[in-house]
């Protein structure tokens, strides 16, 4: 087992990934840019190093900064959480070459499941749906209007390189294909350098779940069912929930099935997350693969019992999963929510200094944040500042609980989205959960025009 592990990583993440290192008699350590030199993460670890200014890549996003605090500090492995360099390949051989641990995927994994194009042809080979589309990467625009034709309108264009939904547009007819394919193209190249684009059949009325899964060194590769993300925002995630109010025993099995090929496929070492769109007839297909530990991962825990970055740390030493498939036990059900000091109303970013902070507690409540009295938001990074979590014996009580929680949370100083969470759990579709990955979006744009009639 590891003796210390350098985290490269900021905020909420950090403090959960020392929380478990405690746990387990292993050292931290604790990296920051000036921006954070008050952080909890930097507070609780056993040491910290400032590896740069606030913006991310002269920090965060710095690899040899990083390497050279886990070399100063004698780390023997290194965790990169979620975000910054989580699935970042170079960064995983680099430290493979200075012989210290990446806990994640290895440069291969990450390679090949990050290039979503060479992603679904490995995932086809595999046996796993794949939504119909475009056998690679799109070649210019008669390929573009050949390929939608065979697939059928509507049809989605996706940044092979991306990510966030950047350089994503839904084409509903061929005499916009032309305007929307460059508009992509031109998003994607701005964002991330690479306007290689593939193309698929638009899934009407789609839901977004993913499967949990873990895999170890020997080969072993087990699934603890399945997170269901339907509630986003330009396809950022907002509130998740396990189980699925969609899900039936049936369907989970087949793509806990699904995730176990495309995990064995590529051969998977440590926590990852196969994710899956989901059709209105329970028709599932495969989206993509996240190489790293997600940000709605504590749902998963919360229904299972089992520590996820206690497994990613046990699996990078070499050690086999803790559990087997048969074994595993869903308790009850979970939902969390996304706090970000973002205004509700327009969702602009809200930094600054927190006057007052109080978490929620009680029985079934987990609040994963580094907020304090006095902390003060650096503009500088991602605009999440705590995770919400709630645990009951169903989905009813499930959503009592967080509703009580949500109005027990005391944020001042900053505008948050907890007004905005209490809005959603109180609509009547997701309180029967019948909603889509385009539903809130309609929600809001509904509110929003009756505000301005009432206006």
């Amino acid at each position: 087992m590891f003796k210390k592990i350098l985290i490269a990583n900021r905020g909420e993440i950090a403090l959960r990934i020392i929380r478990t290192c405690k746990e387990m008699g292993i050292k931290t350590v604790a990296v920051y840019s000036t921006a954070d030199k008050d952080s909890l993460h930097v507070r609780f670890a056993d040491e910290a190093i400032c590896i740069g200014p606030p913006p991310s890549k002269e920090s965060y996003l710095d690899i040899p900064r990083i390497i050279s605090a886990a070399e100063i500090t004698n780390a023997d492995a290194i965790h990169p959480g979620y975000g910054f360099l989580s699935e970042n390949s170079k960064f995983s051989g680099i430290c493979a070459e200075n012989g210290i641990k990446f806990i994640g995927a290895t440069p291969d994994q990450i390679d090949g499941m990050g290039n979503k194009a060479q992603a679904k042809i490995t995932m086809e080979k595999a046996g796993v749906p794949c939504v119909p589309g475009s056998k690679g990467l799109i070649t210019d625009l008669a390929d573009a209007r050949k390929t939608a034709k065979k697939i059928g309108y509507p049809v989605m264009v996706k940044a092979s390189a991306g990510g966030g939904g950047k350089g994503m547009r839904m084409i509903p007819s061929e005499d916009q294909l032309e305007e929307l394919l460059d508009s992509a193209k031109r998003e994607s190249s701005a964002s991330f350098g690479n306007d290689d684009m593939y193309m698929e059949k638009f899934i009407e009325e789609p839901r977004h779940i993913e499967i949990q899964i873990i895999g170890d060194q020997t080969g072993n590769a087990c699934h603890l069912s399945e997170r269901d993300c339907s509630v986003q925002r330009r396809h950022q995630k907002l509130v998740e929930e396990v189980p699925s109010p969609f899900m039936t025993k049936k369907l989970r099995d087949k793509m806990g099935e699904a995730a176990i090929k495309a995990s064995k496929a590529v051969k998977y070492e440590g926590a990852g997350t196969v994710e899956f769109l989901v059709d209105k007839h329970r028709n599932f297909f495969f989206m993509e693969m996240n190489t790293r530990i997600q940000v709605e991962h504590p749902v998963t825990e919360m229904i299972t019992g089992y520590d996820l970055i206690q497994e990613q740390i046990r699996v990078a030493a070499g050690e086999v999963l803790s559990f087997k498939k048969e074994r595993i036990r869903l308790r009850g059900h979970s939902i969390e929510v996304r706090i970000n000091a973002e205004d509700p109303d327009d969702f602009t970013p809200s930094p600054g200094e927190i006057k007052q902070f109080h978490a929620a507690g009680g029985l079934g409540v987990r609040f994963d944040s580094a907020m304090y009295n006095g902390y003060r938001i650096p503009p500088y990074y991602d605009s999440m500042i705590g995770k919400l979590i709630v645990h009951g014996r169903n989905r009813e009580e499930c959503i009592r609980r967080l509703r009580r929680a949500i109005m027990e949370t005391v944020v001042d100083g900053v505008k948050t989205t907890l007004p905005l969470h209490l809005w959603i759990i109180d609509q009547p579709e997701f309180q029967s959960g019948d909603y889509t990955i385009h539903w809130l979006e309609q929600q809001l744009e509904k509110k929003t025009e009756k505000l301005s009639k009432d206006d």
